[in-house]
């Protein structure tokens, strides 16, 4: 793997993180103020929200953000072929037709899948542009050997897999095995070969929020393509206050090697409400570039219902039940 000079800034705005070398004193010099972070989440949180038509342009961003997302055990290829069908249409065209948005060419981000769903989704998603992603290395625990979860990679990128958000061993965290841990995420990265890469940090399991700065630097600089919260299958998941760890250490690694890493919060964002809280903090913390879906994901199955019936809201000026929006 090629390694990014850190000793001066150089702008690779359109190059993809090659990661650089394990710097020890950076990781060891790495320390969170709680306190602080609190403060900064509860400034955000307290202002007054978007309104009227500017929220219905920020909504409409949103979803184009969306990895739209199922990973039960019950998917079948039927569940995947609707969720496909939603990602394609996100919003109904009658809601779109009231803001003059008919051939407004709005779809999500990514669909999101189990390996065994890949080439449905693959198929369903073909000629559209929307890449497929899959979960990977013993998703959701990790808790399997390496050389298994390399495998499940490889297989995952010749199914079809243009994404592979991994997971991260959360024992080298907790123990304190930098080394290991790059040495592993840097593993899983060339497995990915031109596959991007999400490494998943599950930010609930890591303990404090200096080991998930830490641990969000480490996987950068082992080339990660992002960096992303949690599976969605912790007791805690995306929170702002570890989504603020997070994008700052985004922010101090592009300060230091010029390379944009990108940042997908997952798990418990459900709310057109929580999704503008988010995309107001990438704007002020990381500005309009990390505003695209090179830079930027919400993971996540039951989101797009809710932005859905707040655009109808804007639309008709009623909110409608939530089944009238299926996802899947």
């Amino acid at each position: 793997m090629s390694k990014a000079k850190t000793s001066s800034y150089v702008s690779h705005a359109e190059e993809r993180n090659p990661g650089t070398p394990l710097y020890m004193d950076w990781v060891n010099s790495v320390q969170v103020n709680k306190s602080a972070v609190e403060r900064r989440v509860s400034s955000l949180v307290k202002r007054r929200s978007v309104k009227k038509e500017w929220q219905v342009a920020w909504l409409l961003k949103a979803i184009s953000l969306i990895d739209l997302t199922t990973l039960s055990g019950d998917d079948t290829p039927g569940r995947v072929k609707r969720l496909c069908s939603k990602a394609k249409n996100p919003v109904r065209k009658d809601i779109l037709d009231t803001f003059g948005l008919t051939a407004f060419p709005l779809t999500v981000a990514a669909v999101c899948v189990y390996h065994n769903q890949i080439q449905t989704a693959v198929n369903e998603l073909k000629n559209t542009g929307i890449p497929v992603a899959a979960v990977s290395t013993g998703f959701p625990a990790a808790q399997i050997p390496l050389d298994l979860k390399i495998s499940q990679i490889k297989a995952s990128v010749e199914a079809g897999a243009k994404e592979i958000d991994i997971v991260i061993s959360r024992e080298l965290v907790l123990t304190g095995k930098w080394e290991d841990l790059y040495s592993e995420v840097s593993a899983f990265r060339d497995a990915c070969g031109e596959a991007h890469m999400k490494a998943i940090l599950a930010v609930g399991e890591l303990g404090t929020l200096t080991n998930v700065a830490k641990a969000s630097l480490v996987c950068m600089m082992a080339g990660a393509d992002f960096i992303k919260t949690s599976t969605g299958k912790e007791k805690v998941n995306a929170t702002l206050e570890n989504s603020l760890v997070m994008i700052r250490m985004i922010r101090e690694f592009y300060d230091r090697t010029g390379y944009h890493v990108g940042f997908k919060p997952a798990g418990g964002i459900r709310s057109a409400k929580q999704a503008l809280q988010w995309l107001v903090l990438m704007k002020e913390e990381l500005g309009e570039d990390w505003l695209s879906p090179q830079l930027f994901r919400f993971g996540a199955s039951g989101l797009l219902g809710d932005i859905e019936r707040q655009l109808e809201y804007h639309a008709t000026g009623m909110y409608s039940a939530a089944y009238r929006n299926p996802i899947a």
